[in-house]
């Protein structure tokens, strides 16, 4: 990796992944989805041409993502743990955030003693 790229990626404020020795942990994970990929789905599979091939592997994400029970979940879909978390975020910023609630008493009560 170059000095300008990396200084490049140090300007725009981007974390540098693999930025040295030892530091496999931030691999793993999508080596692990790699891996999972090409032994369920590529290797199994004859595809003719990118294009088959291209359709084959979007069709393979989808299930892995919306179908496939993952043992690291409690055996739900990374979907299901994608939405709970998103349906804990939107709850805690509902708490954080008087605006998003449906009614806004506080914001209310602000205005009347404005007006007075």
């Amino acid at each position: 990796t170059s000095v300008a790229f990396t200084g490049a990626l140090a300007a725009a404020k981007i974390k540098i992944s693999m930025d040295g020795r030892g530091r496999w942990m931030d691999n793993v994970f999508i080596e692990r989805l790699w891996r999972s990929l090409k032994h369920e789905d590529i290797y199994l599979k004859d595809y003719t041409d990118g294009r088959e091939a291209k359709a084959g592997v979007a069709s393979w994400i989808a299930f892995y993502n919306d179908r496939r029970l993952h043992q690291a979940h409690g055996y739900r879909t990374p979907m299901a743990v994608w939405r709970e978390r998103m349906q804990a975020a939107k709850a805690v910023d509902m708490v954080d955030n008087a605006d998003a609630l449906t009614t806004c008493p506080q914001q209310l009560q602000q205005t009347e003693s404005l007006a007075a």
